[in-house]
């Protein structure tokens, strides 16, 4: 069955970024489940700056679950990538994914792969790139298998990545790869962006999509835009998709409007 999600993001230097709650993990908890979300994806600057025992605390308070966390910090604070020219940056780009991975796994959250796959260059030329990228979500995707969650790789648009814009291509990029626990985040604000249709787009992707950003098309919550859901809607319950539609979405006008209208929307088309 489908459910509700809504992003809280601890990121200070992403702030006004598109996650719907950003100022205290408990009190984002305290007001998903008072608008009746089912879980929280959760964007930390590192994975200790959650102490796991009171997010678990407060998880079972609020009978939520945590589906998915963020690996965007590694970009945005450190300026890791797992396609850098360096081989010591992406080492450590490795790293950090691996310890997100260790935060989120005990959860049963997947680990979501964005902004820290980097570009090709005059650096690093794309196939290059491209062959770090998968050298990268083989080693992390068979890591997250101790935890019996797969890993999730988003594809973006062509303004914050120039390797995978599309679902196909990611189709392409996770059908090379050795390991079988990796799978798609379908985006629909970037999917508005690249793709056609986004509802053949994610026919397209089947069952390798394993998580969906339920956003419009100027990235604000669902409804305040100009996407056309029904389509979506039919395509998802074509591929019997049984995950998180997760609220990436900016706070416009605040995060209370945002969180209001994504969870109506939601009921509108998956009551």
């Amino acid at each position: 069955m489908i459910q509700s999600c809504v992003t809280i993001s601890l990121v200070e230097q992403a702030r006004g970024g598109p996650f719907v709650y950003w100022d205290d993990l408990a009190s984002g908890c305290q007001q998903a489940a008072e608008l009746g979300f089912d879980a929280v994806e959760i964007f930390a600057p590192s994975p200790d700056a959650v102490n796991p025992s009171q997010l678990r605390e407060l998880l079972d308070t609020h009978q939520l679950r945590l589906a998915a966390v963020g690996t965007g910090a590694g970009w945005v604070i450190q300026g890791l990538s797992l396609t850098a020219a360096d081989a010591g940056v992406r080492q450590q780009a490795q790293s950090f994914v691996r310890s997100i991975i260790d935060f989120g796994g005990p959860f049963g959250a997947m680990t979501i792969i964005g902004s820290m796959q980097g570009s090709w260059s005059s650096e690093v030329d794309r196939e290059t790139a491209l062959g770090y990228l998968s050298e990268a979500l083989h080693q992390l995707g068979d890591y997250a298998k101790n935890y019996n969650v797969p890993l999730i790789y988003e594809p973006l648009n062509r303004y914050e990545t120039n390797l995978v814009n599309t679902i196909a291509d990611g189709v392409t990029l996770l059908q090379s790869l050795s390991t079988d626990n990796v799978r798609l985040l379908a985006d629909l604000f970037h999917m508005n962006i690249e793709e056609v249709d986004p509802a053949v787009a994610i026919r397209e992707g089947g069952d390798m999509i394993g998580h969906v950003h339920f956003v419009d098309s100027n990235r604000q919550a669902a409804g305040r835009g100009h996407l056309n859901y029904e389509p979506i809607v039919t395509s998802l319950r074509e591929i019997q998709y049984d995950g998180y539609l997760s609220a990436e979405a900016l706070a416009v006008p605040d995060s209370d409007a945002a969180a209001r209208q994504t969870i109506q929307a939601f009921r509108e088309h998956f009551a």
